[in-house]
């Protein structure tokens, strides 16, 4: 097992953000199914990238990756394989968009994973697929196979489930043959990711109709290539905005990279970590963070209530900044953090406690009573990296250094992070133990 050693250094500087993991699986996945090349750009290779590379391979497409030029390149021949395995690694996005695009496809395709994925819920396409003529086989979870090819109709889900299974349904529905509905039974949360999906269809020629419960498919659509810059990661922003909240001299954050009219839902980090107090603007088409109150008590942030239903992956840096902030701070309809890589709930109110901190939680809340000083200590990552992540910022206002075990669950979407950090002035020392 590998440890990353957090230091309280941290001097501020310039970082530019890699490819949103979001954009770039949806991206990729609507390269495989064109006819032609399209080129991916800005595209920077993490565990959950390679994975859908991999996966857009199963799917028929011929693919490169230029590591040097951060270029991704996808050619499809708009013939399908009818049928195939696919190892989605721990990422859930993948998994949940490729089940309806395989059935879609038509032929017997199984699918596997790692870490949590396979416990992670797929009730909605195991009631779905088999009513429009798909058989589900599973005990569970993963392994999966699917067998048959679905029939075009309505599709009922509930809105409140993880917005994946809505686009999963979005980027399958238009290769079917005949029309389709999507209808919602209850208000969509993470609304952000489907409007993603959205605008990255139709950038691949692919229209949907909105209706007054859901959206309306035509059938026998044909995505086209194309070249696409993949926008900078939002979700990722967050750290870093953690960091400058919490260094203790104010040092500054520029964060390029970032489209400032993204529809990621997770844009939204912004407004959270202005609720604490931290001084954010754009300069120069870049993101600048500032603690401007360093020498205040609380390093003059404060707690607040934050909804979290359609923000869930900012619960990890945002945690750390509460936990270091005068007051409570709620998080609240949380409840999705439990079914993540790790229990993030569980997992950020275990790893605040250990360090020094007050946390406690209830089924959908994480409650965190801010301390002026955390004590420092080492902290369980839970294969986690986003509680990794997260976790650099709490050694900014430790007495001792912050510890934290798994260090390389970075590698899923971030492999460049402790680089990152440390071209900040931070440290991060990752050592092997046993």
């Amino acid at each position: 097992m590998y440890q990353v050693n957090y230091s309280g250094a941290f001097a501020g500087g310039s970082v530019a953000m890699p490819a949103s993991k979001s954009a770039a699986i949806r991206a990729i996945l609507c390269g495989a199914l064109a006819h032609g090349t399209s080129r991916l750009l800005h595209m920077e290779a993490s565990q959950d990238i390679e994975a859908a590379l991999g996966a857009a391979q199963a799917l028929g497409a011929r693919v490169s990756y230029d590591e040097e030029a951060r270029t991704a390149s996808l050619t499809g021949s708009g013939a399908f394989p009818a049928g195939g395995a696919v190892h989605c690694g721990e990422s859930g996005a993948l998994l949940r968009f490729l089940i309806p695009i395989a059935a879609a496809l038509g032929g017997t395709w199984r699918f596997t994973g790692q870490g949590r994925l396979p416990e992670r819920p797929l009730g909605v396409y195991a009631r779905l697929l088999p009513a429009h003529g798909v058989a589900f086989r599973s005990q569970g979870g993963l392994p999966l196979e699917i067998e048959g090819r679905l029939a075009p109709g309505r599709f009922e889900l509930p809105g409140n489930v993880s917005s994946q299974f809505v686009t999963g349904l979005m980027l399958a529905l238009p290769l079917l043959e005949g029309d389709s509905e999507i209808v919602l039974t209850s208000p969509l949360e993470s609304r952000g990711y489907v409007d993603m999906t959205l605008r990255m269809l139709e950038d691949f020629g692919v229209k949907l109709q909105p209706t007054e419960k859901g959206w309306h498919v035509p059938g026998g659509q044909h995505y086209m290539p194309r070249e696409y810059p993949v926008e900078g990661d939002w979700s990722h922003a967050a750290f870093f905005l953690n960091l400058a909240a919490l260094s203790p001299a104010g040092a500054p954050v520029r964060i390029t990279g970032l489209d400032p009219d993204s529809l990621q839902g997770d844009k939204a980090c912004v407004e959270v970590f202005r609720g604490f107090g931290l001084d954010i603007a754009w300069e120069n088409g870049a993101l600048t963070a500032q603690n401007k109150r360093p020498g205040q008590p609380f390093g003059g942030l404060r707690g607040q209530t934050v909804d979290v239903s359609q923000i869930t992956d900012m619960v990890p840096a945002a945690s750390v900044c509460a936990a270091l902030s005068q007051g409570e701070t709620r998080f609240v309809n949380a409840a999705r953090l439990r079914l993540k890589e790790s229990d993030r709930i569980a997992a950020m109110e275990a790893a605040i406690n250990t360090l020094g901190g007050r946390a406690r939680s209830t089924e959908d809340q994480l409650i965190i009573e801010g301390v002026e000083r955390l004590a420092g200590g080492t902290a369980q990552g839970c294969n986690d990296h986003r509680v990794v992540m997260a976790l650099a910022g709490a050694a900014l206002r430790s007495a001792a250094p912050v510890c934290v075990t798994d260090a390389w669950s970075i590698n899923k979407t971030y492999p460049g992070f402790y680089r990152d950090l440390e071209q900040l002035g931070g440290g991060a020392d990752v050592v092997q133990l046993g």
